[in-house]
């Protein structure tokens, strides 16, 4: 069968509902983040919403669906002219055939008159969704950790006249300008952002009242121009004055702060349940500066405490330094810079997609394109490093091998762990493995496997197993299995080199402490036999 004479490429149609359905569970499973696609209602609503485009392949021999595609245009702030490349899905007997890339050229000769930018969230199971994005001009923006249910690469393509209209020189935070410059770059932009270290980030009151938006706040809140008409930082869907029932189609809500009984302030937040457990700030509102911190400090407060929610994100203008710096303050990282990404008055401006997790994130078992790979590394590692850190600032200084670091060299190596999570009965390191790698158990308890024997010694938070492997490369003398669940925190060999080859003094520290350990394992051992510790 050749795809150019077999395959058509067609919009849905309302007898294509079932079918459609039967291609997701085909490739997602019963399991599938977003059990609505396979709501044959659901569906059918789409097919008719002026708002997707809905495009599938049909095998013209047997009339059998074999893919289907969509483009979804509300994901901007209407006039944004945005649209969201989504749910291209390709049914395991439809492989091979070009079908992927038929349906990215068809979405495209459909919408590419009506958009600016066009935005793909890729998934990072495989490679297949995001070769094609490449392969049709969609370039790296952005790593999403946890996205839709799952991490995603998110992808940008630029249309018309989006590039041309975009504000030059955005004013950026030190912390974005990494990300900033690689996506740009990416675009085929040089990097024109201006780092911007000295904007003072917003102040911090606390004597507001807090409520949720009723209809009678909801008039008052439509006569505040900052934040919603002018000195916009925040971004989103939907806006105020998009009147209650849009707020409600998107399952939008506000937090108000009072002062005096008079409203100052509002954010604009959407809270998922279903598939992410998140909250997403679309929209923050206020009379003069004073609530701004409150306002983001209480959502985050509510998501953390309340909800407890997975994570919050927020997509912030790149010209609003005081805000980057204000979220920066309060955890928050960037996870994706989006050149153009938004349309406001007479230009587009750029966006940083900004979020606060409260669970760890890793970027373990994921597929890149070598293009996402820089971005998904840096971002990682950035949130790491923010998970990490206050852990090992306890643990380092009770390790042995680590003692004498001061403050600086402890951040430094911090920088170089990563979290992995262990379930009862996993094994951490297994005897004779030679995978350099070590770890500080941050929490949970593990034991001793040597020869197929279980020891009775119990490791415990703080300890650091695994250290000859880490310094030299050698095979691991011992197992370690989980005894509960265990998060620890890891190291490889070949980055901690690198560590060493720039800081000595650290080095110089690291192998006296080996040394000291090794020295007295071995008084021990002779002692002892029976109480001697073997770390593997």
């Amino acid at each position: 069968m050749t795809p150019d004479r077999e395959i058509r490429i067609r919009k849905a149609l309302e007898d294509d509902v079932e079918e459609i359905r039967a291609l997701f569970e085909a490739v997602y499973g019963k399991d599938y983040a977003f059990p609505q696609f396979f709501d044959a209602h659901f569906l059918k609503k789409l097919i008719f919403n002026d708002d997707c485009l809905i495009l599938v392949a049909e095998d013209r021999g047997t009339g059998r669906l074999l893919g289907t595609g969509s483009v979804v245009y509300d994901v901007g702030a209407f006039t944004d002219l945005v649209g969201e490349f989504g749910r291209l899905v390709v049914h395991p007997d439809g492989r091979g055939l070009g079908i992927g890339n038929r349906l990215m050229e068809e979405r495209l000769a459909r919408v590419a008159d009506y958009l600016h930018v066009g935005l793909a969230d890729n998934r990072v199971e495989h490679l297949f969704s995001q070769k094609i994005s490449l392969r049709h001009g969609f370039v790296p923006v952005g790593y999403l950790p946890i996205h839709n249910g799952e991490p995603v690469a998110l992808f940008a393509r630029y249309f018309n006249e989006a590039l041309s209209l975009r504000r030059n020189h955005p004013h950026i935070a030190p912390d974005l300008h990494w990300l900033a410059n690689a996506t740009m770059d990416n675009a085929g932009l040089e990097c024109d952002a201006i780092v911007d270290d000295t904007a003072a980030s917003y102040p911090s009151e606390e004597d507001f009242e807090l409520e949720e938006m009723t209809g009678r706040a909801y008039a008052a809140l439509l006569a505040f121009e900052r934040g919603r008409l002018r000195d916009r930082d925040i971004f989103g869907p939907v806006k105020l004055h998009f009147g209650m029932r849009a707020l409600e189609r998107h399952d939008a809500r506000y937090m108000l702060a009072r002062r005096n009984g008079r409203v100052v302030g509002a954010i604009g937040y959407a809270r998922d349940t279903n598939v992410d457990n998140a909250v997403r700030i679309f929209e923050l509102i206020y009379l003069n500066e004073k609530p701004v911190r409150f306002l983001l400090s209480q959502l985050d407060r509510r998501c953390r405490e309340e909800w407890q929610v997975d994570y919050i994100e927020t997509d912030v203008s790149a010209d609003a330094p005081r805000m980057q710096k204000t979220l920066l303050e309060l955890g928050f990282l960037p996870t994706a810079y989006i050149p153009s990404a938004v349309f406001h008055y007479t230009e587009r401006l750029d966006t940083v997609r900004m979020a606060k997790f409260f669970v760890p994130v890793s970027g373990a078992g994921v597929a890149l394109v070598d293009a996402m790979k820089p971005i998904a590394e840096g971002v990682i590692a950035r949130f790491n490093q923010q998970w990490i850190e206050p852990l090992l600032e306890k643990s380092l200084p009770e390790t042995p091998v680590f003692s004498g670091l001061n403050r600086e060299q402890r951040a430094r190596l911090a920088n170089l762990f990563h979290t992995a999570r262990f379930e009862g009965g996993d094994w951490l390191v297994r005897e004779g493995a030679r995978d350099g790698k070590a770890y500080v158990l941050t929490s949970g308890t593990a034991e001793v496997v040597k020869n197929g024997n279980t020891s009775a010694d119990v490791l415990r938070p703080g300890e650091f197993v695994g250290e000859i492997a880490l310094l030299n490369g050698a095979p691991h003398s011992a197992g370690i299995r989980a005894l509960e669940t265990v998060v620890g925190a890891v190291i490889d060999q070949q980055d901690l080199r690198g560590l060493l080859l720039a800081r000595g003094d650290i080095g110089m520290l690291l192998y006296r402490n080996l040394a000291t350990g090794l020295g007295a394992k071995l008084t021990r051992a002779t002692a002892n036999p029976d109480q001697a510790r073997e770390k593997p």
